[in-house]
């Protein structure tokens, strides 16, 4: 592995992600509590011994530059060759953005010629799952390829959001299509595709040699599944590369969540009780940025008040955390996230710094770093209240309240309530 080169592709808008990605790249967002979403690739990258990395930047990229200077640089030795460096658009060949992922990788094909790899592997950043890419280098160079395309099954409807391949018997690819609307199908297989993971394996004198046909096309879009793939299969070694889960689960592990509802969802099956991510276990572990906070606190549970109780149940409490007197059932919660006093927040995704005062509630949202929600407010109890306040509700009905999100305060305060609220808010925790 030490004549390969990753490039790690991070620097996609994340439009559908909105408003999470507002402030952020895509694979900068927060996932599963102390995670950010680049923390798979970057450690099934390390777990497979890869220690030369590209991670190519783009849009809104300071956040994703910090969690990687922060939290990464220590596990690569300069001294040994080692490095993760991060890259942004450098103009070298002309004065725009990336046009594509074949462009990105193209803009930068002189740090790709100075570290003389034999192989290049490509990656996205913003997929959740657990791969060794060594078993796919080996594959690929077992097969003697120019290029090897990680291929996961999926079904029809599923499959037009990818790039669909043909197979032989062999592996080969003898089929490409982006995106198609009438998907070809596994044989004897109606209803399942074998889709492109976005993961390749190029021999890298192959790799410089197309990328530089394709940047004098004019007529290309310079992507790698619209363009250089099709224009090679069938005059190339083009294989196929079965993914194999290191998640230890009988179904395959691999998330695009490129959406509200599919982000959601991949976050709330942390909190089942056998998850099918296994974040756990020892044999793969994903690494994160690691802070010196203290570790969660559950206060008010020996009061003669019986509503007032600190608990969380079903839920992942990172630390720093305090749940003060409030209930949580179901929740992510990110670091330094303080629930008050008789709050209620259930099946809900909170961001680092968060703030829920006294009596509100929460329910199926998703609230991003550093918003404080004021006392007895309601939110993800009424989607058509939450749109007129400018809350993003998506199709499923999760309400999405962005970094920058002002919460006004609630309707007056009932008469039975009132003599509760006379109590000032929390302030540190005293034991």
């Amino acid at each position: 592995m030490k004549n390969v080169l990753a490039i790690i592709l991070a620097g996609g808008k994340g439009s559908r992600l909105e408003p999470l990605t507002r402030d952020r790249a895509k694979p900068a967002v927060p996932f599963g509590g102390s995670y950010r979403i680049i923390d798979f690739a970057l450690s099934n990258c390390l777990n497979s011994g890869l220690r030369k990395l590209l991670v190519l930047t783009q849009y809104k990229a300071l956040s994703l530059d910090r969690h990687i200077n922060n939290g990464w640089r220590n596990f690569f030795c300069n001294e040994l060759g080692e490095f993760i460096d991060l890259v942004p658009p450098q103009q070298r060949i002309d004065e725009h953005w990336y046009q594509g992922t074949a462009d990105a990788v193209y803009q930068n094909i002189y740090e790709l010629e100075k570290q003389r790899p034999a192989e290049v592997l490509i990656l996205a950043g913003d997929h959740i799952y657990k791969m060794n890419y060594r078993r796919m280098v080996e594959y690929h160079r077992a097969n003697n390829s120019d290029l090897t395309v990680a291929a996961l099954e999926t079904d029809v409807n599923s499959a037009t959001q990818f790039g669909v391949m043909s197979v032989d018997a062999g592996n080969r690819i003898v089929g490409f299509d982006e995106k198609p609307n009438d998907p070809a199908t596994i044989p004897g297989r109606e209803n399942a595709c074998l889709v492109s993971m976005g993961i390749y394996v190029f021999s890298a004198r192959f790799l410089f040699e197309h990328l530089l046909r394709d940047a004098n096309e004019t007529s290309s879009s310079h992507d790698f599944g619209k363009d250089i793939i099709p224009s090679i299969i069938g005059s190339s070694r083009v294989f196929a590369f079965p993914f194999q889960d290191e998640n230890r689960k009988q179904t395959a592990y691999w998330r695009d969540v490129g959406t509200i509802d599919a982000f959601y969802k991949a976050n709330m099956d942390l909190v089942s009780v056998d998850p099918q991510l296994n974040m756990y276990g020892k044999d793969w572990p994903i690494r994160m940025t690691q802070e010196g906070l203290p570790p969660p606190k559950f206060v008010f549970g020996r009061q003669e008040d019986d509503q007032r109780i600190g608990t969380a149940l079903d839920s992942i409490v990172c630390p720093g955390s305090i749940v003060s007197g409030g209930k949580v059932e179901g929740c992510i919660l990110g670091p330094q996230v303080r629930i008050n006093s008789y709050a209620s927040v259930i099946d809900s995704i909170l961001f680092e710094g968060v703030q829920v005062g006294r009596h509100a509630r929460i329910r199926n949202a998703i609230i991003d770093k550093h918003v404080v929600i004021p006392p007895n407010v309601e939110i993800g109890y009424d989607v058509e209240t939450d749109r007129a306040r400018g809350f993003t509700v998506s199709p499923e009905g999760v309400v999405v309240l962005g970094k920058s999100a002002v919460v006004e305060t609630a309707m007056p305060t009932p008469s039975w309530m009132k003599t509760r609220l006379q109590t000032p808010e929390e302030g540190p925790v005293k034991k």
